[in-house]
């Protein structure tokens, strides 16, 4: 993933690009060259290219790790105020508290909306096969987190007893 700095330097030589474009539309026009028009609109994409190279440099782009975290697949995102992540079924309860804080630092985002409450729900689920043939989506815990405080210390973190109860036991040779 590229940092902020990188995306700074790109902006530094995209902007230079765009100068240049913007001089070749200006001579373009004091010497009623054909490509004039499309100079300028070459230069404005460019202007427009710098703008948002300019952006991502400004805000970092990073991940949240957590010391104990499995990886994790978003199913479900509502854009507001739910999300659904899937983890395998072999997962610990120790393992699911650790992604359930990665997933809360990973999912927060400045444009969740909240309806309700200022809450963003996000739920853990994993497939469970209780027959052959037979698939079962099983909620295994959940995190409620602010959608207005990016450093939330008061999430909460529910892990369902009961559910993992349900999970196949590992097989010990």
């Amino acid at each position: 993933m590229l940092s902020t700095a990188t995306f700074l330097t790109i902006a530094q030589w995209v902007g230079i690009t765009t100068l240049f474009c913007a001089f070749l539309a200006v001579l373009g026009f004091r010497f009623q060259w054909a490509a004039r028009f499309q100079l300028v609109g070459v230069t404005g994409f460019f202007g427009v290219l710098t703008g948002g190279l300019f952006a991502l440099s400004l805000v970092p782009i990073m991940r949240t790790v957590v010391p104990g975290a499995v990886k994790f697949a978003r199913v479900y995102d509502a854009g507001s105020n739910q999300a659904v992540i899937s983890v395998a079924p072999t997962i610990t309860e120790t393992e699911l508290e650790a992604t359930l804080r990665q997933a809360a630092g990973n999912l927060y985002s400045y444009g969740r909306l909240g309806r309700e409450e200022d809450k963003l729900i996000i739920r853990a689920r994993t497939i469970i096969h209780p027959q052959k043939g037979m698939s079962k989506p099983l909620y295994i815990g959940q995190v409620k987190r602010s959608l207005v405080n990016k450093e939330d210390s008061q999430m909460q973190i529910e892990i369902f007893p009961d559910k993992f109860a349900q999970l196949p036991k590992p097989d010990v040779r």
